[in-house]
């Protein structure tokens, strides 16, 4: 039997995959919603532009855990 506790190794390249796929999920839920608080006709100027901040910052996170996937190329 199996321990159900066992302790699960994951590599680096595995935990930044998935940090990659958790900003992404949620850059695309902050895309959404910006969406649909601009489509409602009545949206908050203020709060929209803090999504939009939010999902700027997501956006940069996102491209530094895709750097540190991408082999470096010496040329």
């Amino acid at each position: 039997m199996q321990d159900m506790n066992a302790h699960i190794e994951m590599s680096h390249e595995d935990v930044l995959r998935v940090k990659l796929e958790v900003l992404r999920r949620e850059h695309r839920d902050l895309d959404e919603a910006i969406h649909a608080l601009s489509e409602s006709g009545h949206a908050d100027q203020l709060r929209l532009v803090r999504l939009k901040k939010q999902k700027l910052a997501l956006k940069d996170q996102i491209a530094r855990v895709e750097d540190q996937l991408t082999p470096d190329i010496i040329a």
